[in-house]
């Protein structure tokens, strides 16, 4: 299969981006990034896109994907709804409407996050902005779409893009997994998982991380 990836210099997209880069149903990935990344793969592509709301000007470098991960992102903190959404739904969508009209067979996965408000109604912020951005995102005509919620994940062997907190729990996951089984996985998962969405469908839109471990494991 051949895939396209956004956010590969974050912790997400890199992880996903390692782990595509082993697998052998992948034979291509093109990495969409503001700025070049100094990795090279055989199976390794990049387009360079400095305004992702230009995106439709790619068209003949987008054709003929079978699916795209969403992994870019920005955290909420010292963010307002109004900032937030500009930033994450007015981001996504119309990102992803182009390529539904570019790529309609393709399989579209965005990286959301747990306890993401479908109603749109909650009171935390950032869980509302996510929830109306799935939402958006389900009801455009690609062969599928599914948004992923993972929670707290382990790196994958060979990533740079982690933050300090990341490296802590990393150190401490054994306890973790013990814990809070249903609130963490591994970036490996994460990315098996997508590969999986793919390949085979799920039986329901929206994975939480119990559903991406499951996934993962097929």
């Amino acid at each position: 299969m051949k895939i396209i990836l956004t956010g590969a210099t974050g912790l997400v997209g890199e992880g996903v981006l390692l782990v595509c880069l082993e697998h052998p149903q992948v034979t291509e990935v093109l990495m969409i990034n503001r700025r070049p990344l100094a990795l090279k793969h055989e199976k390794l592509k990049e387009l360079i896109v400095k305004d992702f709301s230009t995106i439709g000007d790619y068209k003949e470098q987008l054709d003929g994907y079978d699916g795209c991960f969403f992994c870019a992102g920005v955290s909420a903190v010292g963010e307002n709804e109004e900032s937030f959404t500009r930033k994450t739904f007015d981001f996504v969508v119309p990102f992803a409407e182009t390529l539904s009209r570019i790529n309609p067979a393709m399989t579209f996965i965005y990286v959301s996050g747990a306890r993401t408000d479908s109603t749109g109604q909650g009171k935390a912020m950032w869980a509302r902005v996510k929830g109306r951005t799935e939402n958006a995102l389900l009801k455009l005509p690609f062969k599928a779409v599914y948004p992923f919620r993972p929670g707290f994940m382990k790196p994958v062997k060979g990533q740079k893009n982690v933050r300090w907190i990341y490296r802590v729990f990393d150190a401490l996951s054994p306890l973790w997994y013990l814990t809070f089984p249903n609130w963490i996985c591994t970036m490996e998962e994460v990315g098996l998982a997508m590969i999986h969405c793919v390949s085979r469908g799920y039986s329901q839109p929206v994975l939480e991380v119990r559903d991406i471990k499951a996934q993962a494991k097929k």
